[in-house]
């Protein structure tokens, strides 16, 4: 991008890097069947019923005539995404099954002409949040539109590919639809499209060119395909290994399904969203977080509740949310995340220290600390200098307790703007974590070994490959080796998330004049708020015994991979663990 450019995308990007926090909405007319058709139990996620349950357009469309939904209050919709903190709604206009829940004169298959309900809610929703100060925005099925013939998913009623011609379907049902979406109904966020799959790279980037000549602020996302939009989606539920040096969002269930699934009562704890909140925000995202309502238009009650909770921990900690920066440092750490502001650092504690916190690696001056629960009690900090390993710490004595049940965020004042000392070093707590994003990737010709977006690293299949890593060693001691890797986002036959996992590669790690061979197996499978769509597995490898403090290297190669194996090694980080 020239100069210019880079300063519009900056500016139409400001309210969005702000807001850090978007309520998503999954509604239609797969909220009636809510999982099940005619008495069975359909696997997976609730919105694609129509293609998991393969029922035909002429059965499915019948949906359309129950659809009534009198209780939506596009009020009380606004006021549950304002009262949680969020800041932008992205709401489902047409999702894959190609029904429209907005009035279109492009298709009569819209809520307006098709159901008993023949309101606008998209219209009603604009409405109330413009009054509630929050962003609308829509969501878009691009490309996957099973109701008709030269789109991309339906096989069962149209199972002639020869006879498709998707451009076509781009020109005359896309392109007028989304002129319809950004010249109704006032300023549009953002468009949220979906599933590229087929779509060519000039046909991602005619749709992303078309969105901006109808409403030049208006953000396109990554999914409108082939490296076009404005910011990056990760996978739904993904969280990165580290912050992304880019704008990017994850988009999440408040239980297992976007849309509403009568039989999916797996709600996340307001804990474990709050933990996913100040992580994808450590890591630099934005966090849109789905509710679906059921065909009466009612958000769920164990959603709203959820929601309530975060929205009460967000007054009291949004300075450490809202308008920050990534963690600069290059570090996932177990016990939370930081954010900073100029003159500020914020350290989200997902388990509450007992008695001290300790951080090495600040370089800057610490003239206060206290926690944004008790903004107005300071807490007693030491900081110190190692000469012999240059090293700072910093040392805060916290109150026996914590002031809340979620996250407590302890606040820093410092002086000028953060920096950090980002040498691979041993942490506070003794461990030494050695990340994959931190790994020198030793590859051989040919081989895919390589550093996934989400930092991981994947596409291990070539033994011959092997990764090293430099680091120092602050307090020495003896350590269990393990390694970290991740499972395969995975469901069994009836739908239930299982994260599929395959080891016995054999390993030889070097470190300190060391050699340990192990096989890896799950010794342990880590499912928490980072973890639980993508599982992690801890696999003991031995221990080592390090001497002295100063300069180490470690180096891990295969023996042998499982020659069975389908996923390939997915590393996230060597661990040594203090003993």
């Amino acid at each position: 991008m020239s100069t210019s450019q880079t300063a519009v995308h900056a500016n139409k990007m400001a309210w969005w890097r702000e807001a850090k926090f978007g309520m998503f909405i999954h509604w239609g007319l797969y909220s009636i069947p809510a999982g099940q058709w005619k008495g069975k139990e359909i696997p997976g996620i609730g919105e694609w019923i129509m293609k998991r349950a393969q029922i035909p357009i002429a059965e499915y469309e019948q949906l359309a005539a129950q659809f009534n939904p009198v209780k939506f209050n596009a009020r009380e919709w606004a006021e549950v995404a304002k009262n949680a903190g969020m800041k932008y709604i992205v709401i489902t206009a047409k999702h894959h099954d190609g029904f429209c829940m907005y009035h279109s004169k492009v298709s009569k298959y819209n809520i307006v002409d098709a159901t008993p309900f023949g309101r606008d809610p998209m219209k009603e929703l604009a409405e109330e949040c413009a009054k509630a100060g929050l962003k609308l925005c829509f969501y878009y099925s691009q490309t996957q539109d099973w109701y008709e013939k030269d789109a991309v998913g339906n096989n069962w009623d149209y199972p002639d590919d020869a006879e498709k011609d998707f451009d076509r379907y781009l020109q005359e049902k896309v392109k007028p639809q989304l002129k319809e979406l950004l010249t109704q109904y006032g300023p549009v966020g953002l468009i949220w499209f979906d599933t590229p799959m087929t779509m060519t790279e000039s046909q991602s980037q005619d749709l992303a060119e078309y969105v901006t000549s109808l409403q030049p602020d208006c953000i396109v996302n990554g999914r409108v395909g082939n490296g076009h939009g404005d910011y990056v989606c990760l996978g739904d539920n993904e969280t990165p290994a580290t912050a992304l040096h880019a704008d990017w969002e994850t988009c999440a269930t408040l239980n297992h399904t976007w849309a509403f699934k009568k039989n999916d009562h797996h709600w996340k704890s307001p804990d474990t969203i709050i933990r996913l909140l100040s992580d994808i925000i450590g890591k630099g995202g934005t966090y849109l977080l789905n509710v679906g309502p059921t065909a009466e238009g009612v958000i769920p009650e164990p959603s709203v509740n959820v929601l309530n909770e975060v929205g009460r921990w967000l007054a009291v900690n949004e300075e450490a949310i809202r308008g920050t920066t990534a963690n600069l440092f290059e570090t996932e750490f177990e016990w939370g995340t930081i954010t900073f502001k100029p003159g500020k650092v914020y350290l989200h504690l997902f388990e509450w220290p007992k008695g001290e916190f300790a951080l090495h690696g600040l370089k800057n001056r610490v003239n206060r600390a206290y926690l944004l629960a008790a903004p107005q009690q300071d807490l007693a900090f030491e900081q110190s200098y190692d000469d012999a390993t240059g090293t700072n710490t910093l040392s805060v004595t916290l109150p026996a307790d914590a002031p809340g049940q979620y996250t407590a965020v302890l606040a820093l004042d410092i002086d000028g703007t953060a920096e950090v000392d980002n040498t691979l070093m041993q942490l506070a707590d003794r461990k030494i974590v050695l990340h994959g994003h931190h790994a020198e990737i030793h590859q051989q010709s040919g081989s895919q070994i390589g550093l996934s977006r989400a930092g991981v690293i994947t596409n291990w299949t070539d033994a011959s490959d092997w990764l090293s890593w430099e680091f120092k060693v602050i307090q020495p001691g003896r350590f269990q080796v393990e390694v970290i890797s991740m499972a395969e986002k995975a469901r069994d036959a009836l739908g239930e998330h299982i994260g599929r996992w395959e080891g016995g590669h054999e390993l030889m790690l070097e470190a300190a004049g060391q050699q340990l061979n192990c096989v890896m197996e799950e010794h342990e499978r880590i499912v928490n708020s980072r973890s639980l769509y993508f599982n992690r597995i801890r696999s003991k490898c031995g221990e080592i015994s390090i001497d002295q403090p100063g300069d180490y290297s470690l180096q891990l190669q295969t023996v042998k991979l499982n020659s069975e194996m389908e996923l390939g090694l997915k590393l996230i980080s060597v661990n040594l663990i203090p003993v």
